[in-house]
């Protein structure tokens, strides 16, 4: 069976898969479609959490950031690993006790205010329409090299297919596909990575192997890596020489508090049974993402190393652009990846230098290539391709969902028709989910970046607007809802001009992440790490303003003791 067959055979079978779950699960009623009944077993809600959060982003661009940006790359794990440690301890449990659909119902509820709904219902869609631009252009990429179809065309192909099992089984539907999503992702990133490591180290394990010597002489992976890339001018894959500690610091707090101020992870802590459920969910969530993350810098530096030593290391031994391998002229056909002979000679210099480089590579590509370049079996390339859609379709499903139930349930019922039925508010989910499909594909039609560049901006409009209220909602019963009002818009206003005046458009357009510092940034901060910064004006205003103005109503502040407090604390006997 030729390559192209089995690629269609085993991406088609994913699909049949997900769209069977979706006809199985659909959901009959409001509670299933925006937290499945909250009836999810935790280890199964952490499963599909790690899909929804195993992005296209984390799957496709992730470790093409590691393979180009090396140690500075793991800003990255950090922040998005540290985040759910965040939403584990200080959020999860305690929005689940509260016992609300969405984010910004908590917020509305909580600040006794519809204003503060529609602003939080404001900053939501932002960060979800943001974010689901990263997850549109992963699924036209990996859809245009594997399926070979051109761009668009995989796109709208990547629609329908979420579109079928969203609109159809909402959050029921979504979270058991998910489970589906995440066996499918994991087997995809792990295997070529096993493969590989045994080839160059002879290890089956690839975090050990990323540490290990090679087979052919004994030298650290690490050693060569760093040997070639200095040898073509390109920066040690292990250096920190020119790193802000300052930017760094920020650049992974706003991922770590953009992680737990993102509404489709959050949501995803409402569809379990318990409040102790949400806790054990989240623990869940990052052991299945953890097994990701950790395989993700040996899939960086060994695919970088395989790319390297295919291109060739020095101009006398580089590649004869004739003689290019077939795995090279696939990926040619994408755009992704591109020759350009400049001095005639016949060979494709890879160098630091862009007037030398003859060689573009894009960096999203690094693990769908990784199997071919590294000459693995069709069936484990086919599963790569199956695996890097899964990644795409299931995130861009979460987020859907978020905007969808933010349009239907926060904004029709909870402000302009508070009396509308079961029925016709269902009937609005769906139309709102179509419409969101349709918005976030016009935006994946006409991307601004490759897929984790507008991620980390979703990420900072978060941390800015969202997260800040959060926490003052369940852990400070003084804020009021004039404070929370004036701490979002100033959090979310605050990060948009600063991103706005560095870029000139906060969907950034040919940013450099963590690169060199420009003397205009605040403090050496760049605008994709800004959002924490923009948190802690929220923080200041929020609190600043809830003190100048009067207290919440008492039933308010009991709310909060009520969230926090555990069930049965208050029939304990008092010990002197």
């Amino acid at each position: 069976m030729d390559q192209q067959t089995l690629i269609y055979l085993v991406v088609g079978a994913t699909f049949a898969l997900y769209i069977g779950i979706a006809i199985y699960c659909k959901a009959g009623s409001t509670k299933e479609f925006y937290v499945a009944s909250a009836g999810v077993n935790p280890i199964a809600n952490g499963m599909a959490t790690a899909a929804d959060w195993m992005s296209a982003a984390s799957f496709i661009s992730m470790a093409g950031m590691l393979a180009f940006m090396g140690y500075e790359g793991s800003v990255f794990l950090m922040g998005w690993t540290g985040g759910f440690c965040l939403l584990a301890m200080l959020l999860a449990p305690y929005l689940r006790k509260f016992g609300k659909f969405t984010v910004p119902e908590f917020i509305g509820d909580r600040y006794y205010s519809k204003t503060a709904r529609v602003i939080a219902v404001v900053c939501l869609i932002m960060a979800s329409l943001t974010y689901v631009i990263g997850q549109m252009t992963g699924t036209g990429i990996a859809f245009s090299r594997f399926l070979e179809v051109n761009y668009n065309t995989g796109l709208s192909i990547g629609m329908v297919i979420v579109f079928i099992y969203a609109v159809m089984g909402g959050m029921k539907g979504i979270t058991y596909t998910q489970i589906a999503q995440y066996c499918v992702m994991i087997m995809a990133y792990t295997i070529p990575a096993i493969f590989i490591s045994l080839q160059l180290t002879g290890w089956a394990i690839p975090q050990i192997g990323l540490g290990s010597g090679l087979v052919d002489g004994g030298q650290l992976v690490l050693d060569r890596l760093d040997q070639v890339l200095s040898e073509l001018g390109f920066s040690e894959y292990t250096s920190t020489a020119g790193l802000s500690t300052t930017n760094m610091f920020f650049y992974t707090l706003s991922l770590m508090i953009g992680t737990a101020g993102l509404p489709h992870v959050i949501i995803r802590f409402f569809t379990v049974p318990r409040v102790r459920d949400a806790r054990s969910s989240a623990g869940w969530a990052l052991f299945f993402i953890a097994i990701l993350y950790t395989t993700a810098p040996a899939v960086a530096g060994m695919a970088r190393l395989n790319l390297i030593d295919t291109l060739g290391a020095t101009s006398e031994t580089a590649m004869v652009i004739e003689e290019r391998p077939q795995w090279f002229k696939n990926w040619e056909s994408t755009g992704l990846l591109s020759i350009d002979d400049k001095n005639q000679d016949g060979r494709a210099n890879y160098t630091s230098d862009p007037a030398t480089n003859e060689v573009n590579v894009n960096r999203d590509i690094i693990v769908l290539a990784n199997p071919e370049i590294a000459g693995l079996p069709s069936w484990v390339i086919a599963l790569v391709a199956a695996g890097g859609l899964a990644a795409a379709l299931s995130t861009a499903a979460g987020l859907l969902l978020a905007i969808s139930s933010a349009v239907s349930h926060d904004l029709l019922k909870g402000v302009f028709k508070p009396n509308i039925t079961e029925k016709q508010e269902l009937l609005a989910s769906r139309v709102s989910m179509a419409g969101a499909i349709a918005l976030a594909g016009y935006l994946g039609f006409n991307p601004p970046d490759f897929a984790a560049g507008t991620v980390a901006i979703a990420f900072g409009i978060a941390a800015a607007s969202l997260f800040p209220v959060l926490m003052l909602g369940i852990f400070y019963k003084r804020c009021n809802k004039e404070g929370a009002i004036a701490g979002m818009i100033t959090g979310l206003v605050v990060n948009l001009l600063y991103v706005f005046q560095h870029t000139g458009w906060f969907f950034i357009e040919g940013t450099s992440f963590l690169g060199p510092m420009q003397a205009n940034w605040f403090l050496g901060i760049e605008p994709n790490a800004f959002g924490s910064m923009a948190a802690l004006f929220n923080f200041a205003v929020a609190i600043i303003v809830s003190n100048l103005t009067p207290p919440p109503p008492k039933y308010i502040q009991d709310l909060v003791d009520e969230v926090r407090v555990p069930v049965g604390a208050k029939l304990a006997p008092d010990i002197h």
